[in-house]
């Protein structure tokens, strides 16, 4: 295991943010992380880079933020603008304790907060190298129905997946979507369309999230006309809602409906005017992840998925989208999720799960 750690953080460190000398880099990290973060220090080392770190605690910091004040928020944008001023990396390693425990901090704290921090957030995720990876916890090994020690050894080996090989094959993807002006995916309960012309796709593999295997571009805003049924949980501040369907018109989010917690999936919805659009298009195929566990980080990489998310758009592919919100939700289209096909340009490229063409197979794994 201490392989796999110096394998990962040597990963980080020299392929997902290229640390240069005399780069500062802040490590944020839940303490039971200690030992992956010992392992980048020294790597870091290595390259002449400047660690600094701050621990960070899921449970403390909820507890925080259920009493916060408008006080709170204007310390909270000095404190996030001297990181971006004053580090030139970020690396971010949670871990998973409760799902819920963000669930009473207020909507309306949460909305302006948001705000506050728009542009500075824009600076960190386009203008500053980042990383953000899980270190695997009890709570995610139960949600992967595996025991812990099973579940370490399985989210070390998806997170030291062979990224370098994974460019490569991705290419012909990228060129592909690039190309293409109509899409169209259809399954049980989805039939929607929209145009991606003139979009870039943006391929990744291991420099900004870890585990990755994705290639996303976004759809032309107002193009996005039909319905869509999403098949996994899809958890977000706090909640976790099931089988939440999606219904569009000219883009725009016209009904949206959920097994459970319907107010609060409409709260979301309604965080303000970009949140009923689409900010993201993305194929999943990373073929060591197969099944959802409620980890965004897994989930939106899954073999045979793809992620359709409301809200804001990325900069490196950007359809004019703002939002505070960024929500990730995950269709697998795979036979025993109940299939279904993608086409482009009326061309049929993806079915239950598989790429069909020749110039992606390699993208369908194995197996």
């Amino acid at each position: 295991m201490d392989n796999k750690l110096k394998k990962l953080s040597e990963t980080i460190v020299n392929h997902s943010v290229k640390i240069k000398k005399n780069d500062r880099i802040l490590i944020q990290y839940h303490i039971k992380a200690q030992p992956l973060v010992k392992e980048l220090i020294k790597a870091i080392k290595e390259k002449e880079g400047i660690p600094f770190t701050r621990i960070t605690d899921s449970e403390v910091n909820a507890l925080i933020l259920e009493n916060a004040n408008e006080d709170r928020i204007k310390e909270q944008v000095i404190h996030s603008k001297f990181d971006v001023d004053n580090f030139d990396v970020f690396i971010t390693i949670t871990y998973t304790t409760n799902d819920y425990e963000t669930v009473n901090i207020k909507k309306e704290y949460k909305q302006k907060l948001g705000k506050a921090l728009t542009k500075i957030n824009d600076i960190r995720i386009n203008k500053r190298r980042w990383i953000i990876l899980n270190y695997p916890s009890s709570l995610d090994a139960y949600k992967a129905k595996m025991t812990t020690d099973e579940y370490y050894e399985y989210a070390m080996d998806v997170m030291n997946y062979d990224y370098k090989t994974m460019e490569k094959d991705i290419a012909p993807l990228k060129e592909l979507m690039e190309k293409t002006d109509n899409v169209r995916i259809v399954g049980p309960d989805t039939d929607l369309t929209f145009s991606i012309k003139g979009m870039k796709a943006i391929p990744c593999c291991g420099t900004a999230n870890i585990p990755d295997g994705e290639c996303y571009t976004a759809p032309v805003k107002d193009s996005v006309n039909g319905k869509i049924t999403y098949n996994t949980p899809s958890p977000y501040q706090g909640n976790t809602f099931n089988n939440i369907s999606l219904t569009f018109e000219n883009g725009k989010i016209i009904k949206a409906t959920c097994d459970n917690n319907q107010e609060k999936l409409n709260e979301i919805f309604n965080s303000d005017e970009g949140a009923k659009y689409i900010g993201e298009f993305s194929f999943g195929f990373n073929p060591l992840i197969k099944e959802p566990m409620g980890d965004i980080l897994f989930d939106e990489k899954i073999m045979g998925s793809i992620h359709f998310t409301p809200g804001q758009a990325y900069a490196d592919a950007d359809n004019g989208n703002k939002s505070i919100i960024h929500w990730d939700l995950v269709l697998i289209q795979r036979p025993e999720y109940g299939g279904g096909e993608i086409y482009f340009d009326h061309q049929l490229i993806r079915k239950d799960g598989k790429f069909v063409l020749e110039s992606l197979k390699q993208l369908n794994g194995k197996n």
